[in-house]
């Protein structure tokens, strides 16, 4: 007895499905874009919070970013040896270290914002301005809601 197709469900129709897969595919498309610049997705994300003022310690990126602060630190030495950042000692709390964006970081950050640019707009040839604009305005929304940068 065969099952009637129109009526199988499955999570592939689903939004959570379908932005998770598309979300893993940007993402790649993008990490490939970004390697020839010696960083992965996550560093460029610790980067951005630097830029953004959003957390300057390790402890404080590790929620930041919502990763382990042993990721944290693996991600910072990389940038260091990058010259991307440096740590310095908070002077109002000397037991705290914090890392500040070099020149290095900040030309390195802007590379990786024009990847993803050009990226964008690979990704959004199929819509329209006003599609495009939409789009824009509700991904801020719920990324908003999920308290990440809008």
């Amino acid at each position: 007895m065969g099952m009637d197709q129109g009526s199988a469900r499955t999570p592939a129709t689903s939004l959570s499905f379908r932005l998770g897969v598309l979300g893993a595919m940007a993402e790649a498309r993008w990490a490939g874009r970004i390697a020839g610049h010696g960083v992965k997705p996550k560093h460029v994300a610790l980067l951005s919070s630097l830029r953004l003022g959003a957390a300057d310690s390790q402890l404080e990126l590790a929620a930041t970013l919502r990763v382990a602060p042993s990721l944290v630190v693996l991600l910072a030495d990389q940038l260091e040896t990058l010259g991307a950042v440096s740590r310095e000692r908070d002077p109002g709390d000397r037991r705290r270290q914090r890392l500040v964006l070099t020149a290095v970081g900040e030309r390195l950050l802007d590379d990786c914002v024009g990847a993803a640019d050009a990226l964008d707009e690979e990704l959004v040839t199929a819509l329209s301005a006003t599609e495009r604009a939409a789009l824009t305005r509700i991904l801020g929304k719920l990324a908003g809601a999920e308290g990440l940068p809008v």
